[in-house]
């Protein structure tokens, strides 16, 4: 039997697995939510409802469920399903901290089924761009990478408003970009871990962040965040000793630039600018940088499920491991403790 979906929840990620899941053969068997309104719109689509998770879990015929609550939630639903039998598909975060994945990770094993997160962008195809060039040595020996993500919108929705519901930026993208790098270099440490996580319209909850981490291969990693700047950075910039890398944003426009021919040594003229006078940073002659295209690579989000299903059936070994989740959430922890005291902190 392949999977035979329960949703809880039926807000907006609720309503993408509804849509998405079944063009990698997932069977959609019921939604549930507390709200009347998203069971009547979810009825329309012809699924089966329930008002309740409780309701849903004792259905027989749901043996998967997706967690598409509220973050605060997750922990509580996660127990509720592995009780009753049901593998646990959770969207990200998967917990609030470590201590709550950990209880949910040991409730699944005792009830002996599966548990992972929906960390859907590690099929994004900018970051698997950039992930190729670090596998492949395109750009040499890499010294900095970084992932930025600005918008413009400033103000968060609905229940991310609020900490005590999980809110924030942290719990929802930062936790995507920190296992976007820590996916793109297995096996590669964190040596230390600082950062700036800041309120700047939001009383509640963080709508800007600052991580800088410094990884034991000698890359520095540079991931921001911002609801509120309003002209646009690369989505992705990673810099090595043979070439520089632009990924412009989600649609992977950009190129590899080169030199054309590395200057052994600088001109013995000053040269005047704008800048006043430099060498170092003089304008570089026609010739001197060369572009190239950036690699082609090819993925899809409903990948996931296509590896649940082999997960589920014994062909393939989880493409989001607990384990790597634990990481991520043990990372976002030293970067509210790096915020709070102003050091960077040692952590692996």
């Amino acid at each position: 039997m392949g999977i035979q979906l329960g949703i809880i929840g039926y807000g907006g990620m609720g309503k993408w697995h509804a849509e998405n899941a079944p063009r990698a053969g997932v069977q959609i068997a019921a939604v549930c939510d507390i709200d009347e309104t998203k069971c009547l719109e979810a009825e329309a689509k012809g699924f089966r409802t329930y008002r309740s998770a409780e309701e849903l879990v004792a259905d027989p015929a749901v043996n998967t469920v997706i967690l598409t609550v509220p973050n605060y939630l997750h922990k509580e639903m996660c127990l509720l399903a592995a009780k009753a039998g049901k593998h646990v598909i959770t969207e990200k975060p998967a917990a609030l901290n470590v201590q709550e994945l950990d209880e949910m990770e040991a409730a699944c094993k005792k009830a002996n089924v599966f548990f992972t997160a929906h960390q859907n962008r590690r099929w994004d195809k900018d970051m698997l761009t950039v992930k190729k060039a670090y596998d492949e040595g395109l750009l040499g020996n890499i010294f900095t990478i970084e992932s930025c993500l600005h918008s413009a919108n400033g103000y968060m929705h609905e229940w991310h408003l609020y900490r005590k519901y999980g809110g924030g930026m942290l719990y929802d993208w930062g936790v995507h970009l920190i296992d976007q790098i820590l996916f793109m270099m297995p096996g590669v440490k964190v040596k230390t871990v600082y950062a700036d996580i800041k309120n700047v319209l939001h009383e509640e909850v963080d709508d800007y962040f600052k991580i800088i981490l410094k990884m034991s291969n000698g890359i520095t990693v540079h991931i921001e965040l911002s609801t509120y700047i309003l002209k646009y950075k690369p989505r992705w910039l990673a810099g090595g000793d043979k070439g520089t890398m632009i990924v412009e944003n989600f649609a992977c426009d950009g190129n590899v630039y080169r030199t054309g021919k590395l200057l052994e040594k600088l001109p013995p003229q000053i040269t005047e600018t704008e800048a006043g006078p430099t060498r170092q940073f003089a304008p570089v002659a026609p010739g001197g940088i060369v572009t190239e295209p950036l690699p082609e690579v090819h993925s899809e989000w409903i990948d996931f499920y296509k590896n649940v299903d082999a997960v589920l059936n014994g062909t393939a070994e989880p493409a989001v491991k607990i384990s790597e989740v634990r990481r991520v959430l043990s990372v976002m922890e030293a970067a509210w403790k790096s915020a709070e005291s102003g050091d960077a902190i040692h952590f692996e």
